[in-house]
């Protein structure tokens, strides 16, 4: 929902540039804060083995979705005049209200480590002490944070240019409402695989 505010802030200024300098402190808040979640599954995967991670990531998923599904408000404590620090501040905010890191847990809770693994020489999933963990949390959180960017500044120009926010009372839906149902059935198929 980046997005929105970025328009917002183009609008205000009625500049583009306006919308361009809101993306990079909204992209760090929302790189932040995903980090923040993928950090701690990998850390907890060091210590915990897989089935102990599994359950409480799946329920942890459903009942934040379950959650901000009865619970939608959002904070309002940020006016339009904002800077760099309290755009990226309200991103983080954004992003771990409404769970951006969570949807990634999945990836990152590995799989139990079977003999046939380490036979043919696959690494144990639990090894966050080599090199390749940090470098995976660098990279899930550079792509992430690189694809939200491009959604963020494709829908942003989209709409300050050429659509403009009339269409957003005609053809308005609920983006919340599906992020929240995602994260349910996400919690769900864990449990599955």
């Amino acid at each position: 929902m980046g997005w929105l505010f970025a328009v917002a802030l183009g609008l205000q200024e009625q500049k583009r540039a306006a919308v361009f300098r809101a993306l990079p402190p909204m992209v760090l808040g929302h790189a932040l804060s995903i980090a923040m979640i993928i950090a701690a599954v990998l850390l907890a995967r060091v210590s915990l083995p897989h089935r102990a991670l599994k359950i409480p990531a799946s329920a942890i998923l459903f009942a934040f979705g379950l959650y901000r599904l009865f619970r939608s408000r959002h904070p309002n404590w940020v006016g339009m005049r904002v800077g760099f620090g309290d755009l990226t501040l309200w991103s983080f905010v954004m992003a771990s209200a409404h769970g951006a890191g969570l949807m990634l847990v999945p990836l990152f809770l590995g799989s139990p480590a079977t003999p046939e693994a380490h036979h043919h020489g696959f690494r144990h999933a639990t090894a966050f002490a080599t090199l390749s963990a940090p470098s995976l949390l660098a990279a899930s959180v550079a792509v992430h944070a690189l694809g939200y960017l491009v959604t963020t500044a494709l829908l942003a120009i989209l709409i300050y240019e050429r659509v403009g926010v009339a269409i957003l009372r005609r053809a308005w839906f609920n983006i919340d409402l599906m992020w929240m149902l995602a994260l349910m059935i996400t919690g769900a198929f864990i449990l599955l695989f």
